[in-house]
Protein backbone atom coordinates (compact mmCIF):
# COMPACT_ATOMS: atom_id res chain seq x y z
CA UNK A 1 0.00 0.00 0.00
CA UNK A 2 1.73 3.39 -1.18
CA UNK A 3 2.11 5.20 2.11
CA UNK A 4 -0.23 8.56 2.66
CA UNK A 5 2.15 11.36 3.94
CA UNK A 6 4.25 13.59 0.69
CA UNK A 7 7.10 13.05 -1.17
CA UNK A 8 9.85 14.33 1.12
CA UNK A 9 12.87 14.92 0.17
CA UNK A 10 15.04 13.40 2.64
CA UNK A 11 14.13 11.00 5.22
CA UNK A 12 16.18 10.13 8.01
CA UNK A 13 15.96 7.28 10.51
CA UNK A 14 17.65 7.59 13.55
CA UNK A 15 18.09 5.05 15.92
CA UNK A 16 20.31 4.28 18.59
CA UNK A 17 19.58 2.83 22.40
CA UNK A 18 17.59 4.04 25.25
CA UNK A 19 19.16 7.31 26.37
CA UNK A 20 21.65 7.60 23.53
CA UNK A 21 20.45 10.76 22.84
CA UNK A 22 17.62 10.41 19.90
CA UNK A 23 15.30 12.90 20.82
CA UNK A 24 17.81 15.60 21.25
CA UNK A 25 19.45 15.02 18.57
CA UNK A 26 16.40 15.54 16.14
CA UNK A 27 14.84 18.15 18.14
CA UNK A 28 17.79 19.92 17.96
CA UNK A 29 17.61 19.50 14.46
CA UNK A 30 14.37 20.22 13.53
CA UNK A 31 14.74 23.53 16.01
CA UNK A 32 17.77 24.94 13.32
CA UNK A 33 15.46 23.34 10.45
CA UNK A 34 12.09 25.01 11.53
CA UNK A 35 9.29 23.05 11.71
CA UNK A 36 7.92 24.48 8.19
CA UNK A 37 10.59 22.36 7.12
CA UNK A 38 11.35 19.63 9.01
CA UNK A 39 9.42 17.11 10.56
CA UNK A 40 10.02 14.91 13.53
CA UNK A 41 7.71 11.48 13.30
CA UNK A 42 8.64 9.15 16.25
CA UNK A 43 6.79 5.51 15.37
CA UNK A 44 6.20 5.21 19.25
CA UNK A 45 3.51 7.63 18.77
CA UNK A 46 0.92 5.87 17.04
CA UNK A 47 2.28 2.58 18.93
CA UNK A 48 1.23 4.04 22.69
CA UNK A 49 -1.75 5.82 21.43
CA UNK A 50 -3.36 2.67 20.05
CA UNK A 51 -1.93 0.56 23.29
CA UNK A 52 -3.48 3.36 25.31
CA UNK A 53 -6.71 2.92 23.66
CA UNK A 54 -7.20 -0.34 23.82
CA UNK A 55 -5.16 -0.70 27.80
CA UNK A 56 -7.08 2.05 29.14
CA UNK A 57 -4.28 4.05 29.59
CA UNK A 58 -3.43 7.49 29.88
CA UNK A 59 -1.76 8.58 26.30
CA UNK A 60 0.38 11.22 27.29
CA UNK A 61 1.93 10.06 29.95
CA UNK A 62 2.92 7.55 27.87
CA UNK A 63 4.84 9.82 25.61
CA UNK A 64 7.08 11.43 28.48
CA UNK A 65 9.99 10.07 30.22
CA UNK A 66 8.54 9.14 33.46
CA UNK A 67 8.03 5.91 35.73
CA UNK A 68 4.64 5.43 34.18
CA UNK A 69 5.71 4.44 31.01
CA UNK A 70 8.28 3.26 32.18
CA UNK A 71 5.72 0.54 34.37
CA UNK A 72 4.01 0.08 30.88
CA UNK A 73 7.19 -0.67 28.62
CA UNK A 74 7.70 -4.04 28.69
CA UNK A 75 3.94 -4.81 27.56
CA UNK A 76 3.93 -2.47 25.24
CA UNK A 77 6.96 -3.33 23.95
CA UNK A 78 5.09 -7.43 23.43
CA UNK A 79 2.21 -5.80 22.17
CA UNK A 80 3.64 -3.79 19.58
CA UNK A 81 5.69 -6.64 18.33
CA UNK A 82 2.54 -8.54 17.74
CA UNK A 83 1.31 -5.72 15.73
CA UNK A 84 4.32 -5.78 13.76
CA UNK A 85 4.07 -9.64 13.01
CA UNK A 86 0.77 -9.12 11.47
CA UNK A 87 1.62 -6.02 9.54
CA UNK A 88 5.31 -4.84 9.32
CA UNK A 89 4.35 -1.12 8.00
CA UNK A 90 1.65 -0.80 10.27
CA UNK A 91 2.89 1.84 12.67
CA UNK A 92 5.41 3.24 9.48
CA UNK A 93 1.84 4.37 7.41
CA UNK A 94 0.51 5.81 10.67
CA UNK A 95 3.45 8.63 10.76
CA UNK A 96 3.56 9.43 7.59
CA UNK A 97 -0.11 10.57 7.55
CA UNK A 98 -0.58 13.95 6.01
CA UNK A 99 2.91 15.09 6.93
CA UNK A 100 4.25 17.79 4.43
CA UNK A 101 7.30 18.94 5.14
CA UNK A 102 10.14 18.03 2.95
CA UNK A 103 12.73 16.49 5.48
CA UNK A 104 11.13 13.82 7.84
CA UNK A 105 13.39 12.45 10.72
CA UNK A 106 12.43 9.36 12.45
CA UNK A 107 13.91 9.45 15.62
CA UNK A 108 13.08 6.29 17.17
CA UNK A 109 13.64 3.65 14.34
CA UNK A 110 14.00 0.10 16.23
CA UNK A 111 13.49 -2.78 13.50
CA UNK A 112 15.25 -4.03 10.27
CA UNK A 113 11.46 -3.94 9.22
CA UNK A 114 11.41 -0.43 9.74
CA UNK A 115 14.26 0.73 7.44
CA UNK A 116 13.20 -1.66 4.77
CA UNK A 117 9.75 -0.31 4.96
CA UNK A 118 10.77 3.33 4.52
CA UNK A 119 13.47 2.17 1.61
CA UNK A 120 11.08 0.81 -0.22
CA UNK A 121 8.38 3.29 0.33
CA UNK A 122 10.88 6.43 -0.41
CA UNK A 123 13.85 4.76 -2.21
CA UNK A 124 16.88 6.78 -2.37
CA UNK A 125 16.16 9.95 -0.23
CA UNK A 126 15.89 7.69 2.82
CA UNK A 127 19.29 8.06 4.84
CA UNK A 128 19.85 5.72 8.59
CA UNK A 129 21.42 7.55 11.43
CA UNK A 130 23.02 5.93 14.37
CA UNK A 131 23.16 7.97 17.64
CA UNK A 132 25.31 6.28 20.24
CA UNK A 133 26.32 6.98 23.80
CA UNK A 134 28.65 4.75 25.99
CA UNK A 135 27.13 3.14 29.00
CA UNK A 136 28.89 5.65 31.34
CA UNK A 137 27.15 8.57 29.28
CA UNK A 138 23.68 6.52 29.44
CA UNK A 139 24.05 6.00 32.90
CA UNK A 140 24.74 9.67 33.55
CA UNK A 141 21.30 10.79 32.02
CA UNK A 142 19.65 7.69 33.76
CA UNK A 143 19.68 4.76 31.87
CA UNK A 144 20.19 1.49 33.70
CA UNK A 145 19.96 -1.45 32.42
CA UNK A 146 16.42 -3.67 32.72
CA UNK A 147 15.98 -7.27 31.59
CA UNK A 148 13.27 -7.78 28.86
CA UNK A 149 13.76 -4.20 27.77
CA UNK A 150 17.69 -3.59 27.44
CA UNK A 151 17.92 -6.61 25.73
CA UNK A 152 14.68 -7.02 23.30
CA UNK A 153 14.65 -6.67 19.63
CA UNK A 154 13.43 -3.13 20.29
CA UNK A 155 16.67 -2.32 21.84
CA UNK A 156 18.51 -4.90 19.73
CA UNK A 157 17.37 -5.15 16.61
CA UNK A 158 19.82 -2.87 14.75
CA UNK A 159 22.85 -3.59 16.90
CA UNK A 160 24.09 -5.72 13.53
CA UNK A 161 22.49 -4.12 10.90
CA UNK A 162 25.54 -2.89 9.37
CA UNK A 163 26.65 0.18 7.78
CA UNK A 164 24.71 3.23 8.74
CA UNK A 165 24.81 6.16 6.21
CA UNK A 166 25.61 8.53 9.46
CA UNK A 167 26.88 7.72 12.66
CA UNK A 168 26.52 10.39 15.20
CA UNK A 169 28.70 9.88 18.61
CA UNK A 170 26.86 11.39 21.50
CA UNK A 171 28.84 10.70 24.80
CA UNK A 172 28.87 13.99 26.57
CA UNK A 173 31.22 16.18 24.67
CA UNK A 174 28.82 18.86 23.62
CA UNK A 175 32.02 20.75 20.69
CA UNK A 176 32.21 17.20 19.41
CA UNK A 177 28.31 16.78 19.06
CA UNK A 178 27.61 20.15 17.49
CA UNK A 179 30.47 19.68 14.90
CA UNK A 180 28.45 16.16 13.82
CA UNK A 181 24.93 18.23 13.77
CA UNK A 182 26.73 20.92 11.73
CA UNK A 183 28.05 18.22 9.39
CA UNK A 184 24.95 16.63 9.13
CA UNK A 185 23.05 19.79 8.77
CA UNK A 186 24.95 20.98 6.08
CA UNK A 187 23.57 17.69 4.47
CA UNK A 188 20.11 18.32 5.15
CA UNK A 189 20.13 21.89 3.73
CA UNK A 190 22.01 20.62 0.98
CA UNK A 191 18.81 18.85 0.15
CA UNK A 192 16.38 21.79 0.15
Amino acid sequence: MAPLGGSPRLVLLFSGKRKSGKDFVTETLQSRLGGNICAVLRLSGPLKEQYAREHGLDFQRLLDASTYKEAYRRDMICWGEEKRQADPGFFCRKIVEGVSQPIWLVSDTRRVSDIQWFQEAYGAVTQTVRVVASEQSRQQRGWVFTPGVDDAESECGLDNFGNFDWVIENHGDMQSLEDQLENLLEFIRATL
